[in-house]
């Protein structure tokens, strides 16, 4: 806005006056003071014009800004920053089982062979454990070879008995049944002798019932020896057999544990001697090696010197640069345009690449208050094969959502959102004027008109601050009014 010159009349009013008050203003001071006040004026109006060049563009004479509505083409984008990284990484983990701290890692970004050592881990636990594992191991072997000679002997005792001390008391028994039994009758035919002789008197009864008494002996005697005979083969045999067996059976169950606690010694002290070897870990191949990106919550790598890492836990990755991608997180009010395919332009810092979106989350991305409990889906953009891609290289990535062709646009700036609708302001011959729009797609700076203006049309940039200039009858926007609001970070077209 260009302010009012002051007219030489009311210069010459202002003079009088000073005179007649009696002023004592010296008049040799006027033309200082004027000049200052040119010189101000004339600052103020190269502030304005550097400001807004379009004040003087389209109007001198009035304060509004306009802007012609034109047909052009309009570029609908989302932009989002990320990172490159590989979409084929050898993981290099840790292969100690539990916790174990590292003692030496390979500076980041390093570039090895075949055989280069990466890690090395703490290896003191695991040598106590390697040592104390080979001593058990002696141990187990000494038990078993005792157990083992244990069933040896339980075996040869069964055909020892078998063959030998069942057979050795078989016959003494059936012998003494044979003495028995010889003696028994020759003790009834001596009976038979003397009840004759008695019977001629040659002998007293008393003899008679003594021989009869030594064949009752020897009828007792026959019958113990034959008893012992009949316990030996039907009840001691089988006895002495279930017992050796026994120990038979005991004795292998005792090598069975045996063999089992020295194969178990023997892994544990294998598994010893090959952690104590993954304490220093070597790269299977050449190439590039990174840290693994940390957790978001973190400032620091997952992998430094002094640091406990867990089994399996992923130390470095090797990516490899022919299959490079970015992942960006698209907020969820834009993921629904995002689709596999689109064009995309990604930005690097020395170069600019055309790729396509590759795949596109369903599930969404968990948030926290490291993410400002922000809603995003991660979105894949495989890149082509270029030279001098690294991973974390960071990259501004312009996802194309939609391309209009020859449309009617009108700036953002010149659209209010009111309670009956968009509303925007032209200038007419007539004066300033509102008009209901229908509106159509938009990016952060220009919106498709689909009803409401024509082309050539000079829409007010800032209607907020004229809309004392409507008509009347028409209703000028409520308090609630507000400019037309941007969901999306985007570009447009020429």
């Amino acid at each position: 806005m260009v302010p009012p010159t002051v007219s030489p009349k009311t210069t010459r009013t202002d003079t009088s006056a000073w005179k007649a008050n009696g002023s004592q203003r010296p008049s040799r001071k006027r033309p200082r003071t004027l000049l200052i006040l040119g010189l101000g004026l004339i600052a103020i109006i190269v502030s304005v014009m550097a400001l807004q060049p379009t004040l003087f563009a389209t109007s001198v004479s009035n304060s509004a800004i306009t802007y012609e509505v034109t047909r052009g083409d309009l570029l609908v984008t989302i932009t989002e920053q990320g990172s490159l990284e590989s979409s084929n990484n050898t993981e290099i983990k840790s292969k100690v089982r539990g916790f174990n701290t590292v003692t030496w890692v390979i500076p980041s970004g390093t570039v090895v062979k075949p055989g280069d050592e990466l890690v090395r881990l703490d290896t003191k636990v695991l040598e106590e454990n390697l040592s104390l594992s080979k001593t058990n191991v002696h141990k187990s072997r000494a038990s078993l070879a005792k157990t083992s000679t244990g069933l040896a002997t339980a075996k040869i005792a069964i055909r020892a008995y078998k063959e030998g001390q069942y057979l050795t008391q078989l016959k003494e028994l059936e012998k003494l049944v044979a003495v028995s039994d010889s003696n028994l009758i020759a003790s009834q035919k001596m009976l038979f002798r003397v009840e004759r002789l008695f019977k001629r008197g040659f002998v007293t009864e008393l003899e008679v019932q003594s021989q009869s008494l030594t064949v009752e002996q020897a009828q007792l005697e026959l019958l113990v020896n034959r008893t012992k005979l009949d316990v030996l083969k039907r009840y001691k045999r089988a006895m002495e057999l279930e017992t050796r067996q026994g120990e038979v059976t005991a004795g292998e169950s005792y090598v069975k544990r045996d063999e089992a606690e020295l194969a178990m010694n023997i892994s544990r002290r294998t598994r010893a001697e090959e952690e104590l070897a993954n304490c220093v870990i070597k790269a299977s191949r050449g190439g590039l090696v990174i840290y693994p990106l940390p957790a978001p919550w973190k400032n620091e790598p997952e992998i430094t010197e002094g640091v406990n890492v867990r089994y399996d836990q992923v130390l470095l990755l090797m990516p490899d640069l022919s299959k490079m991608q970015i992942k960006v997180g698209i907020h969820e009010e834009m993921i629904d345009r995002v689709k596999v395919g689109l064009p995309v332009t990604v930005a690097l810092p020395d170069q600019t690449l055309e790729a396509k979106v590759s795949s596109v989350a369903s599930v969404t991305r968990p948030a926290a208050w490291w993410t400002g409990n922000m809603v995003k889906y991660d979105t894949i953009i495989d890149l082509p094969i270029v030279e001098g891609l690294r991973p974390g290289m960071t990259a501004a990535v312009k996802v194309v959502v939609a391309e209009h062709k020859d449309v009617l646009m009108v700036p953002v700036a010149a659209i209010v959102e009111a309670e009956n609708g968009h509303l925007c302001w032209v200038k007419t011959s007539k004066g300033i004027q509102p008009r209901s729009l229908e509106l159509g797609d938009s990016n952060d700076e220009f919106t498709i008109v689909l009803g409401g203006l024509n082309e050539g049309d000079k829409v007010l940039l800032n209607p907020q601050g004229h809309t004392k200039d409507t008509q009347p009858g028409t209703s000028p926007p409520t308090k609630n009014a507000k400019s037309q609001p941007r969901t999306r970070k985007t570009d447009h077209g020429d």
